[in-house]
């Protein structure tokens, strides 16, 4: 099943796995991590922690992988999805 939502909790340490790993998902800022606009259906740079907002379904099966390679590598475990 392909990720709805993809969410950054707080404790972010900007240690930049998450951007290496799917760049086209996730937007390191200089004290946190972004879920790019482009990917969502609200069209919004943040952590998407407030508004969950779901990826746009076009995008929702490419970046499964890279989302879960990213979360897995998080050492602070801050990545979260559904």
């Amino acid at each position: 099943m392909a990720i709805v939502k993809v969410w950054i909790d707080e404790g972010c340490i900007v240690c930049g796995v998450c951007g290496d790993e799917c760049p086209d998902v996730f937007l390191i800022t200089d004290t946190t991590c972004f879920i790019r606009a482009t990917v969502r259906e609200d069209d919004t740079d943040s952590e998407n922690r407030e508004e969950k907002s779901p990826l746009k379904v076009e995008v929702r099966g490419s970046f499964e992988d890279g989302i879960r390679t990213a979360a897995s590598g998080c050492p602070v475990e801050v990545i979260k999805f559904e």
